[in-house]
C-alpha cells in the first residue's frame, strides 16, 4: 500500500506541472491558434520544441515572441502580440512548450 501511494504521489508531481502549464496556455488563449500535437493556425508545440531544441536562448526567444508577437518564421500568418501575458508567465509557457516531444 505504501509503495502504491509513493508511486501515485510521484506520478501526480510530474503530471501536475504539465497540466498547470496547459491550463495557463488555455487561459491566455494560446490554444485558440496552437495545439500540442497538430498544426492549427500556428505550429504545434511539438514542432516548436523540435525547431528550438538545443538552443540555449530558446526560452527567452520564445517568451519574447509570446509577448511581442512575430512573423515569417512559420509562414505568412503572423502571431499577434500578447501584451497581457506577463514576463514570468511567458517564460513559464515557453519552457513548457520546449518540453513537448
Amino acid at each position: 500500500m505504501k509503495r502504491t501511494l509513493i508511486t501515485l504521489a510521484m506520478t501526480l508531481s510530474v503530471a501536475a506541472p504539465a497540466m498547470a502549464d496547459l491550463a495557463l496556455a488555455t487561459s491566455k488563449n494560446c490554444m485558440a491558434c496552437h495545439a500540442v500535437d497538430k498544426k492549427m493556425v500556428g505550429p504545434s508545440y511539438k514542432d516548436v520544441a523540435a525547431k528550438y531544441a538545443g538552443q540555449k536562448d530558446a526560452v527567452d526567444k520564445l517568451a519574447a515572441k509570446i509577448v511581442k508577437g512575430g512573423s515569417g518564421v512559420w509562414g505568412p500568418v503572423p502571431m499577434p502580440a500578447n501584451a497581457q501575458v506577463s514576463e514570468a508567465d511567458s517564460k513559464k509557457l515557453a519552457a513548457w512548450v520546449l518540453t513537448q516531444k
